[in-house]
């Protein structure tokens, strides 16, 4: 496995955003992807998925959830293979509002990684970062599930912890930590400290133009790597 391009931003308007509003704002991202040349993964409500698939290039269009189920009976449930023809590249996984069980998130991780989809997989601590790092998704979001939507990052020393602690047991994966994170300063603060890559909901909604915010924070998260790398 090898990690997704980095570094990279998660645009994630949950659920405040649908149809032409959603639109506006992957085309937003989209553009900031292209003008900044790193990942940006925009998740969206599944309906709008094709849609905003057909009408972006730059971004990865992502689900905001996925089961383990394969085609066939299933009523109401959330079959990998009709998100990956509707455009998905990627998909969240157990996020602190849509729980799984160990055993259902090791199934379907399994299930995305024969479809060629992405996994965002999300870890409320370090010990259960840990643990999720050995079943090798493609992203480690590790962040305290107190801290979301709080705009209180998570002290430095919790960043630094995560980091040192994924990569030796799953060097591959690729660690993003966003709790709390608002402005383009935070994005620049945590990929310095560690991360391959950061993301946001109320920090993108809230401000002033969300479009610009996008921007902000894809350009302070490019500086932060390159400054990164020279430092390497």
């Amino acid at each position: 496995m090898k990690k997704p391009v980095i570094p990279f931003l998660v645009v994630n308007p949950k659920s405040y955003l649908y149809g032409e509003k959603s639109l506006a704002l992957a085309k937003a991202a989209d553009a900031a992807a292209e003008k900044y040349g790193l990942t940006i993964f925009f998740t969206c409500p599944f309906a709008d998925i094709r849609l905003i698939k057909a009408n972006t290039k730059n971004v990865i269009v992502t689900a905001q959830h996925m089961e383990s189920l394969k085609p066939g009976r299933g009523m109401g449930h959330v079959l990998p293979e009709s998100l990956k023809e509707a455009g998905a590249g990627a998909t969240f996984l157990n996020h602190a509002e849509n729980p799984m069980t160990l055993a259902e998130l090791s199934k379907t991780i399994q299930r995305a990684k024969e479809l060629d989809i992405m996994t965002i997989v999300c870890a409320d601590s370090v010990v259960e970062g840990q643990a999720v790092a050995e079943f090798a998704p493609d992203i480690l979001l590790c962040e305290p599930t107190d801290l979301i939507g709080t705009g209180k990052t998570a002290d430095d020393s919790y960043t630094i912890e995560v980091c040192e602690r994924i990569s030796k047991i799953n060097p591959d994966v690729a660690i993003m930590i966003a709790s709390g994170v608002t402005t383009a300063e935070d994005c620049y603060k945590v990929v310095k400290l560690g991360a391959d890559g950061t993301g946001a909901t109320s920090g993108i909604l809230k401000a002033p133009d969300p479009a610009v915010r996008v921007a902000e924070m894809a350009a302070a998260i490019v500086k932060a790597y390159n400054e990164k790398k020279a430092e390497a």
